[in-house]
């Protein structure tokens, strides 16, 4: 079994350690940077950040962070690799998606929510509501949200604790933002452990209006 399919963070952790940013990520800093994103809204949210290779990147480019996991393992990993300047801009909180902690405070503040493969390990009877707090802290007219989130014909679809979801669906998630990139990924390939796996993903960039 994949480290993902059975919940085993260390194991997932370890295996990401040392690779480079998400590419939704990238592309969500690149559309901000056009836009004319200034300093003072740089304040970002990496929502299962894991060992921290996205929130390094948003450090790295002078973004204010609140790095979320529920596993400590993946925040002390983060910890270890935060350069001392970039220190006062990250601000970590070891909690699972339905708690409140990650977004009290933030709401339409936050120019980028980043939830890198994170989002379908939310429990159906949670998702509505996480994915409601998402929205609401969101800077309206320009804030963003980087991210996956599963098709209904992944492997995983038929794990009953995960959340995946039909192109529709997915649609009407989105009514509050423009999708600047789309991208429906599905094959057959591995998983991080080289087991056959069929991948439906949706691959998601998107601006709130």
């Amino acid at each position: 079994m994949d480290f993902a399919a059975t919940r085993d963070w260390p194991g997932y952790f370890r295996v990401m350690h040392g690779k480079p940013a998400r590419e939704t990520l990238v592309k969500a800093l690149e559309f901000h940077e056009k836009s004319g994103g200034v300093v003072e809204q740089k304040l970002a949210i990496d929502l299962g950040c894991g060992e921290g290779r996205d929130a390094l990147e948003l450090l790295r480019r002078g973004w204010t962070v609140r790095a979320v996991d529920s596993h400590a393992m993946g925040i002390d990993m983060l910890l270890l690799r935060v350069a001392e300047e970039e220190r006062t801009r990250l601000r970590t909180f070891v909690s699972g998606f339905e708690s409140e902690d990650w977004s009290r405070g933030m709401d339409g503040r936050i120019a980028l929510v980043n939830a890198s493969f994170s989002l379908p390990f939310c429990g159906p009877e949670e998702f509505d509501a996480v994915w409601k707090r998402i929205v609401d802290v969101i800077r309206g007219g320009g804030g963003r949200f980087a991210g996956q989130l599963f098709g209904d014909r992944d492997t995983w679809a038929t794990l009953p604790d995960r959340t995946h979801h039909a192109r529709a669906a997915l649609d009407r998630l989105f009514d509050a933002f423009v999708l600047e990139e789309l991208r429906e990924e599905e094959k057959d390939d591995k998983d991080a452990l080289g087991n056959p796996k069929h991948w439906h993903v949706f691959h998601i960039v998107a601006r709130k209006r």
